[in-house]
């Protein structure tokens, strides 16, 4: 059976520049592990051009998708180009659960909340693959 690789990162503000779960779907195939990317069931919610449509977003229900996601998973692929809630609370859920993390992370001098729940920190892409390879 193959082991599965929750994609964590940021969406809100984000929402048309995704292309970077893509990337990471792709390392994970190639590298024998099966991704589970949340986008492919979220981007329907992230379609409103209405004011205020945030407001009326389920929240809780996709949270809670979420990290049962994490919890079937065995390790968790964290992409932070920027600071965001989100993915930092699912590194930490994932850490919290055993999950085995590693963190994309080109934020300068990112938090110790960050680094501290990340078993990896590489700064690029292209590192992943060599990671996954491993079966770290």
């Amino acid at each position: 059976m193959k082991q599965k690789v929750f994609i964590s990162g940021p969406i809100q503000c984000m929402e048309k520049q995704q292309s970077y779960r893509q990337q990471i779907h792709e390392i994970c195939v190639r590298c024998g592990y099966e991704p589970v990317d949340p986008w492919e069931r979220e981007k329907i919610i992230y379609r409103g051009n209405e004011p205020g449509w945030w407001n009326k977003v389920p929240a809780a229900d996709f949270i809670r998708r979420d990290l049962e996601d994490i919890e079937k998973c065995d390790v968790l692929v964290a992409y932070l180009p920027k600071l965001s809630a989100g993915t930092c609370m699912e590194l930490f859920y994932a850490k919290l659960k055993g999950k085995r993390t590693i963190c994309i992370c080109q934020i300068k001098n990112p938090s110790p909340w960050i680094t501290t729940h990340s078993d990896i920190t590489i700064k690029k892409m292209k590192e992943l693959e060599n990671i996954l390879k491993r079966k770290f």
